[in-house]
């Protein structure tokens, strides 16, 4: 699975806030349109399905038909009636071995459900990615959620971050942050190598990050 590039993108307020979307321009739109054509799966949180009804589709509003859309869900809470199970290929969902039959019923011909073994906070992020490495992915774009982005982060299964820092601030208690979790992901920080940071007339940064190793 370790062959697999794994890439994290969003777009946060000033102050780390993901939500509510969409926070960002048209050029971050473009540039995540632009790292789908580029990657040959995403996997998603449930929540952020059940939350924003993304299509995940590509460049000029496409669906990419080679491509892979998978969501993750370790309560099985995947509503039937989101964009994603009727437009485009048919979706791959993530589930837990308890939720895999009751949900594969539910969905029926809308999904590929596949159970997974139990990680320490929801799924098996590893066992997640090897599924998507067998159906033939070469690189995966992580778009989270709060909880999903920790638990790629916390498993060191994460290659690069792509971050849209955009010129507002929320200050929101209730909103989503970039990264969601119990525990700090390093002693206290996960360290990174900038890669590029690039600023546009929107105010926005475009920054990539590479995750520091060892």
């Amino acid at each position: 699975m370790r062959n697999l590039k794994v890439v994290m993108i969003a777009a946060t307020t000033v102050c780390g806030r993901i939500s509510p979307v969409p926070i960002g321009s048209n050029l971050d739109r473009q540039l995540l349109e632009k790292m789908r054509s580029e990657t040959d799966a995403t996997l998603m949180g449930a929540g952020t399905l059940r939350s924003d009804d993304p299509e995940m589709k590509g460049p000029d509003g496409d669906c990419l038909d080679n491509r892979i859309r998978a969501i993750v869900s370790h309560s099985g809470k995947v509503p039937k009636d989101r964009k994603l199970f009727h437009e485009g290929p048919q979706p791959v969902v993530l589930t837990s071995l308890a939720e895999e039959r009751r949900l594969s019923e539910e969905l029926g011909n809308c999904a590929q459900v596949i159970g997974l073994p139990p990680g320490p906070q929801g799924l098996l992020i590893d066992a997640a990615l090897s599924e998507l490495s067998r159906m033939g992915a070469g690189s995966v774009l992580i778009e989270g959620g709060g909880k999903l982005n920790y638990s790629c982060l916390r498993d060191r299964v994460v290659d690069e971050i792509v971050l849209t820092v955009c010129p507002v601030i929320s200050g929101d208690i209730k909103s989503k942050h970039l990264v969601e979790g119990e525990k700090p992901l390093g002693q206290p920080f996960l360290p990174l190598d900038l890669i590029s940071c690039d600023s546009a007339e929107t105010g926005e940064l475009f920054i990539r990050y590479r995750i520091k190793r060892g």
